[in-house]
């Protein structure tokens, strides 16, 4: 948690969708959108302790793309101070996704950043494996200072559009069962490519809407559309609470714009 602002500030991306060559549908150049992502960020003066990109950081079929998704995480990385981590989705590439930084010894591990425990879970499959789950219980049978963060793709609720009610964390019960009365303090996942917020046994869970495109929510019970429309989270927990803001990165022409006046400051004298 930050000292000076006295919250920890999370930079949630999701879904990429990147591509080895050309644009997918025409105009989503996914290593792109995050470098612009960067920019957004130093431009607003988003100061983050940590980025979480939550899965399917390729299109199916592109594992070449990876190397210009890990090169884009590192200028990301060096250009906000704050360490990239990223989780895989149902895109993504399990051995290629290794050239990805921190997933040369696994796709999952916990990270310890500035008191607060960012865990990363390996949902590819839609489901969490035993073997992990045992893992992760180990893992937070001993609190962090700040409490814990979880970061996956499958969300462990259900969207609520027909076409994707059932495309959540299958094993969604066994993970919030684990989780009941640990610190963890959010749950941050990806995949439905529209953003939902919800309580679940009393933890914050935030989807995160996509880098790629966003759900076209009307489409209809038989359909998926995709609006080009990406955006991102900034997700922000204090010692009071949680809370999340999507943002768009396509900026429009604003229907306004007006000045802001401050309050003078009182003048300090030393005697």
């Amino acid at each position: 948690m930050s000292r000076d602002t006295g919250r920890f500030t999370v930079l949630h991306l999701s879904d990429v969708h990147a591509t080895e060559t050309g644009l997918l549908y025409g105009s989503v150049d996914g290593a792109g959108r995050i470098e612009r992502v960067g920019d957004y960020a130093v431009a607003a003066g988003v100061t983050p302790e940590v980025v979480l990109i939550t899965g399917d950081l390729i299109e199916r079929g592109n594992p070449g793309a990876y190397p210009a998704v890990a090169a884009a995480c590192r200028r990301l990385e060096d250009r906000l101070g704050a360490p990239v981590l990223t989780v895989l989705g149902n895109h993504d590439d399990p051995v290629a996704a290794r050239k990805l930084p921190h997933h040369g010894a696994g796709h999952f591990a916990a990270h310890d950043v500035d008191g607060t425990r960012v865990i990363r879970l390996d949902s590819h499959r839609g489901v969490l494996d035993p073997a992990q789950l045992d893992w992760l219980a180990d893992e937070l049978a001993r609190p962090a200072a700040h409490g814990s963060v979880i970061a996956l793709h499958h969300a462990p609720l259900a969207s609520p559009l027909p076409t994707l009610r059932r495309q959540g964390l299958a094993n969604a019960d066994a993970l919030l069962e684990l989780l009941r009365g640990s610190d963890v303090r959010a749950i941050l996942a990806g995949h439905y490519h529209h953003s939902l917020s919800a309580s679940v046994q009393g933890i914050p869970v935030f989807v995160g809407p996509s880098l790629a495109y966003h759900q076209v929510m009307d489409a209809g019970p038989d359909a998926v559309a995709g609006h080009d429309s990406p955006m991102f989270s900034l997700v922000q927990i204090t010692s009071d609470g949680v809370s999340a803001s999507a943002i768009a990165l396509h900026s429009p022409d604003p229907l306004f714009t007006q000045p802001i006046t401050r309050p003078a400051q009182k003048a300090t004298h030393v005697s």
